[in-house]
């Protein structure tokens, strides 16, 4: 399966410019997640489908814990996955564990609405 274009990883040195400036042109998801970490990998689909149906409208960024913990401990994540909604460089909101695609949908029309 070919990799949107609205879809991206990002560790701890590109965060500032990839997430927190880009927020500045449109809505970005961060996805925090582990190899190790099952409900991770459940959601994974759920969010690159969401991202792909609305078609640059918001854009996702993944974020490996392991390797960026700084990042993790930045935002107080206390479990993985942990996703976060940013728009104009704000936290819009934050939900955790694996969602349904209708719910994720929802859930970003209402942070964003």
């Amino acid at each position: 399966m070919q990799k949107s274009p609205y879809i991206f990883d990002v560790d701890v040195d590109g965060f500032e410019q990839q997430v927190l400036a880009a927020s500045e042109q449109g809505p970005v998801l961060v996805d925090f997640w582990a190899e190790w970490c099952s409900p991770c990998l459940a959601l994974a689909p759920a969010l690159e489908r969401v991202v792909g149906e609305r078609a640059g409208e918001v854009r996702l960024a993944k974020v490996e814990v392991d390797d960026n913990m700084k990042l993790a401990g930045h935002y107080r994540l206390r479990g993985f996955p942990t996703v976060i909604l940013f728009h104009r460089q704000q936290e819009m909101g934050r939900f955790s564990g694996a969602r349904a695609v209708h719910w994720i949908d929802e859930w970003i029309d209402q942070h964003l609405g």
